[in-house]
């Protein structure tokens, strides 16, 4: 090979060499790691919200009650079933009274023996004030007779002892006629608390409603406090729904809400908010809202499962931004806007929201700004962008 073809061979390897080079700084520019960030962008427009915030929540009874005996024991029978229907003041249960009827029979006895011991002293009282009339009387007379000298003065004295004695004995019999009614009043208020316990073994219903457990049979002991049957009002049943704490300022009592039961998703029922609880749940960052039915459902279950939204009047027209292009940069909420080739974030102050996606903005942007909508990895302020119609694998 002669060295001017040797020359030329090196050269076209050189300029293949720089080829490539160029092609791969190309590659690498538009598709490789250094390429701009495809993001698609939205003007800002004025339009109407229709506010509104979804929600998933389960249906409970605002009155249960759990029906158990105060004290320990053993249940001697349990009378209903799940899912029937009670009325007030229906037994229901009964614990084992073990030994209180034959302890309310003993006071029984023991007051009957205070009655009669009872009217034995009313009777010393009337013998003793009996007594203390007669000397009284003796007294008085024996006092005239001394006066006329016609008896000793140790007569007189004597019959003056006899109404001492008289008197002692009637303040005796009033003593004991005091003890014996106050032993009957007593034995009284011990039967009453007996009779109370006796009646503590009865489990009778406190109010109309349904039997929806019953967690105790014939033969099982329980303890104080522990249910053996649950109950619960069913008109008072009302859907505990949880809520974002971040789109949730704007709730209060009265919205209106419309209710899908999971077990008829066919069939939306109409509601409101009832309450919104002063406690929210810091872990999951939701607010819990109690939801009403307008009319009870017939065949809704405690438990199931509901999809609740809440909505707002509509609101007059502001500018929206979609839900998608709200970013956070540390604690501040805002927008990528897209000027040119180049990124600024804009924090803006957002408003009601609608379950379309729309956001209301009520400070921080101007109508015609491009937002940024979807990017292909998170931005930043130097990052590069390139505006497309939509990204790939995204919906037309």
């Amino acid at each position: 090979m002669t060295p001017g073809a040797a020359r030329l061979r090196r050269w076209a390897l050189i300029g293949l060499g720089l080829l490539l080079l160029g092609g791969l700084a190309v590659v690498v520019l538009r598709a490789g790691p250094l390429a701009p960030t495809r993001v698609t962008v939205q003007a800002v427009a004025r339009a109407s919200v229709a506010p509104a915030l979804f929600g998933i929540g389960t249906v409970e009874a605002r009155r249960s009650y759990l029906i158990g005996p105060t004290a320990a024991g053993r249940v001697r029978r349990v009378l209903v079933d799940v899912g029937e229907r009670v009325q007030a003041g229906q037994l229901l249960a009964e614990m084992d009274p073990v030994d209180i009827d034959q302890r309310l029979a003993a006071l029984d006895a023991a007051i009957a023996r205070g009655g009669s011991a009872a009217a034995a002293a009313d009777a010393q009282h009337r013998d003793a004030l009996a007594k203390q009339a007669l000397a009284v009387a003796n007294t008085r007379r024996y006092a005239d007779l001394a006066q006329q000298n016609f008896i000793s003065a140790g007569a007189l004295q004597a019959r003056q002892q006899e109404q001492a004695s008289a008197d002692a004995g009637v303040s005796a019999a009033e003593a004991n006629q005091a003890a014996a009614r106050q032993d009957v009043k007593r034995l009284a208020a011990e039967r009453a608390a007996l009779a109370q316990q006796r009646d503590n073994v009865r489990l009778a219903a406190p109010a109309d409603g349904v039997v929806i457990s019953r967690d105790a049979e014939p033969g099982s002991t329980v303890v104080a406090g522990q249910p053996v049957l649950r109950l619960v009002d069913p008109a008072s049943l009302w859907v505990r729904v949880r809520f974002d704490q971040g789109r949730s300022g704007a709730l209060v009592a009265g919205l209106r809400a419309a209710i899908v039961l999971r077990s008829s998703p066919e069939t939306p029922l109409a509601g409101q908010v009832a309450r919104v609880e002063a406690l929210s749940d810091p872990v999951t960052e939701e607010r819990v809202v109690q939801v009403v039915f307008d009319q009870l459902p017939p065949g809704v279950s405690i438990g199931e499962l509901a999809e609740v939204t809440v909505s707002w009047p509509a609101a007059a027209p502001t500018l929206v931004v979609p839900n998608a292009a709200l970013q956070r940069q540390g604690a501040q909420a805002g927008v990528w806007l897209a000027d040119g080739d180049g990124l600024r974030f804009a924090p803006v102050r957002t408003g009601l929201s609608g379950l379309d996606g729309a956001v209301q903005v009520l400070a921080g942007l101007n109508a015609g700004d491009r937002v940024v909508v979807h990017s292909e990895k998170p931005l930043a302020a130097r990052s590069r962008i390139q505006v497309v119609d939509r990204l790939a694998g995204s919906a037309p």
